[in-house]
């Protein structure tokens, strides 16, 4: 494997649905395990307007395109060139190679270029079976690893950061299981192969292997073998074949840890750790989770605030236009109940309109009275909020309670009103539940919890990989939140106090003109009603 050279790629595009174009192109040269040489990276003008949801992941314009973009023909004669006949690697390769590049050179009529590797996407799944960070998003990696940030959801950026996985994480796991050839590693990425935790059914979250001990799984994998879909009857005669003895072997969970006092990242591999090491890795576990809680909780309420703030500034031409559309919606109901129905149907029509209003005028009062408390936190409340976190991790037991409903019933309205108190940036309940769970819980008359760690090896570990799994769910959170048009309003305000204006004159512009369409309308119907009814105007107004 050391001595093979071969591409490592990835693209942006205008979108999913077809036809895509390439925006962006982006390489490197790998030898064995490692980058060598220059990276390749060209930005591609398609003459084409970017879609606004493609733009928002990946930043780039038609007009940006048009300035730092060439012509697609002369970035692939200089990808060509690049590659040569070196085989080819992505980390999603039956997008990358088969959906957008091999239909772009095919409406082009370029010549295809390079030769077929393999998935880096499958190697990864299947090398860090069971999947310590949840799944093998990219980005869901490079922020559970800690690998560097190279800036996501560009081409060159993630081509650079699935370098750093394979450099990092992937060639100690890979050369322990004797994958030292480049042979290897294609036959490995390319068998049929399905994770050893279902992600589906009802054992999902459960490992196959555990049909050893439980026949239920295994009756169950026997059913689908028999599934009349060809795809789940192979998954599940597979599952079959090798708790009969094939060739898969029960994977060992692969963790990070940091390694004493320099903090630097290592794999550590292990099947049955002892208490004591449990203990590190749930400790350190928590601590990751306090940190990412906090940081999620920070950044939300710097939105939330900058969204109150906006709320407050439209509110009253929010609540014009959408009255308007309410209005609009009952005439055009009314004058057809009172051609096909007559009268009393019509004056249904009425009735149900006002309570339709009252409803759309309380639900409005009720987000600004939800809004107004939206404010973002000091420098002080966000170093408190650190230290809060610190102390609710500790009560993070998804498991502990499971065979006692009572305390399950507890343990879930507890985390509800934590989440809640997250969401709204309540430091406040936080505070309260933080400082005393106990009593916070005697308060609300529900059945006291035991939050002390067990001493069984087997429940220490499913609070360990409870607590990987909840530090991915935040980190996915967050990397959602910041790919938030929200977020990106936020982050250009932070950059220039005159863009918040701009966009509350822009959206005032854009439901002004709605207004405007919408009292035409309903003046219309208003008239047809008179006609019909040789009466006044209707009472929806």
């Amino acid at each position: 494997m050391n001595n093979t050279d071969w591409i490592l790629l990835d693209t942006e595009t205008t979108g999913l649905v077809a036809p895509i174009f390439v925006v962006e192109l982006a390489a490197q040269r790998m030898r064995g395990w490692k980058s060598v040489d220059q990276p390749f990276r060209k930005l591609l003008n398609q003459n084409l307007d970017i879609p606004s949801e493609a733009s928002r992941v990946h930043g780039y314009t038609r007009e940006i395109l048009e300035r730092d973009g060439q012509l697609p023909h002369k970035v692939y004669e200089a990808f060509a060139a690049y590659v040569g006949r070196l085989p080819l690697v992505a980390y999603n390769l039956e997008y990358d190679l088969d959906e957008v590049l091999k239909p772009e050179w095919k409406r082009l009529k370029v010549r295809p270029v390079g030769t077929v590797g393999f998935c880096a996407l499958r190697l990864a799944q299947r090398l860090l079976d069971p999947v310590p960070a949840g799944n093998c998003k990219l980005q869901t990696l490079r922020q559970y690893y800690r690998l560097p940030e190279r800036g996501a959801h560009t081409a060159l950026g993630d081509v650079m950061t699935v370098a750093d996985l394979f450099a990092t994480i992937l060639q100690p796991i890979a050369e322990q299981r004797g994958l030292d050839s480049w042979n290897k590693i294609v036959q490995y990425a390319d068998e049929e192969w399905y994770p050893s935790r279902f992600a589906f059914g009802k054992f999902k979250g459960q490992s196959f292997w555990e049909a050893r001990k439980q026949s239920g799984i295994q009756e169950w994998l026997a059913w689908l073998s028999r599934s009349k879909n060809p795809k789940t009857a192979r998954m599940g005669r597979w599952y079959l074949t090798q708790l009969n003895g094939g060739n898969e072997r029960e994977p060992s969970p692969v963790a990070m840890v940091e390694a004493g006092r320099r903090g630097l990242i290592q794999i550590v591999v292990y099947v049955h750790p002892d208490l004591h090491r449990l203990r590190e890795l749930i400790a350190a576990a928590r601590a990751r989770l306090a940190d990412i809680e906090a940081a999620y909780t920070t950044e939300k309420a710097k939105i939330d605030s900058l969204q109150a703030k906006l709320f407050g500034r439209l509110r009253h031409h929010y609540e014009a236009r959408d009255r308007l559309q309410l209005i609009v919606s009952y005439r055009k109901t009314y004058l057809d109940a009172l051609l096909r129905q007559g009268e009393e149907a019509a004056s249904q029509v009425e009735e149900e309109f006002h309570g339709a209003d009252a409803r759309t005028k309380e639900e409005y009062q009720r987000t600004w009275v939800t809004m107004s408390d939206k404010r973002q936190l000091s420098g002080e409340e966000e170093a408190e909020l650190q230290k809060l976190w610190k102390k609710l991790v500790k009560l993070y037991h998804p498991d502990r309670f499971a065979q006692e409903p009572k305390k399950q019933e507890t343990y879930s309205k507890l985390t509800s009103v934590i989440n809640r108190a997250k969401d709204n940036g309540d430091l406040e309940t936080l505070r309260e539940i933080a400082t005393d769970p106990a009593g916070f819980i005697l308060r609300q008359g529900w059945e006291a919890l035991d939050f002390s760690d067990t001493n069984e090896v087997l429940q220490l570990r499913r609070l360990w990989e409870s607590l990987e799994a909840e530090i991915v769910a935040v980190l996915e959170a967050t990397n959602q939140l910041r790919e938030s048009p929200e977020y990106e309003l936020y982050s250009l305000t932070e950059l220039s106090a005159e863009v918040f204006e701009r966009v509350v004159a822009e959206q005032v512009r854009v439901v002004e003109n709605e207004v405007a369409t919408l009292k035409s309308q309903a003046e219309q119907f208003a008239a047809e009603i008179a006609e019909v009814s040789g009466e006044g105007a209707t009472r929806i107004q």
